[in-house]
């Protein structure tokens, strides 16, 4: 059920993300941000048939992943900007180029949106993914489906947790994810945010969009079974006391891989932005730890290597 009050949403557990701007301000007057250092990229795409009917999976840069079934290529989260931010100066900055331009995508048939922050909906990526792909459909959280119509893109469909649509011989359900949503200063909340489970006839995929630890992952798996590939973020969670609601670490992420009885996960959301106080390389670092010690299988992605689905 989603807790929604005067417009408003909040997470599965009634609560909201309730740092005022006084925490904000006690954070950033006291931070030190990282040194930014550039992890590496690979070119194997430029040598793969993106068009394949083999399924495949790319990370190409934060939340952002191209996913092939075999039957559907599919992008979650693109964002292919310089920064995360609505203005083009301002705002953080990639550290690291998009793994592959949005003219060397294969044809996209869905687009999958987590939220509305600016790391995961970038409104030029948008438009120019819509006129390269005139016949794409773009799915995203309830109350961003007004976002998408401003921008020109009209084959929009809009979800509360567990609804369901069918295309293209995929099952996808918007799911649950503890985090917030706002793209101003006075629309926080305004709209849902969440994770994708999609379904084909031979696999089960998930994205867990930007979340904090909770029991929604427990109940995810409980209503739609065991996942084959999830993609989960591991960065962006430092300082503790101020990112925990809403960001997971890596041994969280690994939790959160143990709860949906992942087959295979896939690390994001770090390396791309400096959005936080950890250093840059440390996601990679704890969260291999934390899979060795889980005696479980949560890869970290090279940015634009193909990771053949099985």
């Amino acid at each position: 059920m989603i807790a929604c009050t005067s417009s408003r949403h909040s997470n599965s557990d009634g609560k909201t993300n309730d740092k005022s701007l006084g925490d904000l301000l006690r954070w950033g007057l006291g931070r030190e941000r990282p040194a930014p250092v550039k992890i590496d990229l690979s070119s194997d795409y430029r040598n793969y048939n993106l068009d394949s009917t083999d399924p495949y999976l790319i990370w190409i840069g934060h939340a952002t992943f191209l996913l092939n079934t075999g039957n559907s290529r599919i992008l979650f989260d693109p964002v292919f900007s310089d920064r995360a931010s609505p203005f083009s100066i301002v705002g953080p900055k990639r550290i690291i180029p998009p793994a592959m331009e949005i003219s060397e995508l294969p044809k996209v048939d869905i687009v999958l949106i987590s939220h509305n922050h600016y790391d995961h909906l970038d409104r030029r990526s948008l438009i120019e993914i819509k006129k390269a792909n005139p016949e794409a459909k773009f799915l995203v959280p309830q109350g961003d489906k007004a976002l998408l119509i401003g921008m020109g893109i009209e084959s929009v469909f809009e979800f509360n947790w567990w609804e369901s649509i069918s295309m293209r011989k995929l099952e996808l359900t918007f799911t649950p994810a503890q985090h917030w949503s706002s793209r101003s200063l006075f629309d926080r909340n305004h709209s849902l945010w969440g994770s994708w489970f999609v379904r084909d006839d031979n696999h089960t995929f998930f994205h867990a969009g930007d979340t904090g630890y909770s029991r929604d992952f427990v109940e995810i798996r409980k209503k739609l079974g065991d996942v084959d590939y999830a993609m989960i973020p591991i960065g962006a969670y430092d300082p503790r006391w101020f990112m925990s609601y809403q960001h997971v670490n890596p041994e969280e992420a690994v939790s959160i891989a143990k709860d949906m009885a992942a087959g295979v996960s896939f690390g994001m959301h770090w390396g791309t932005f400096i959005l936080t106080d950890e250093p840059i390389m440390e996601p990679k670092q704890r969260l291999e730890k934390a899979a060795r010690e889980g005696d479980i299988d949560f890869r970290v992605p090279v940015p634009g290597a193909v990771n053949r689905i099985d």
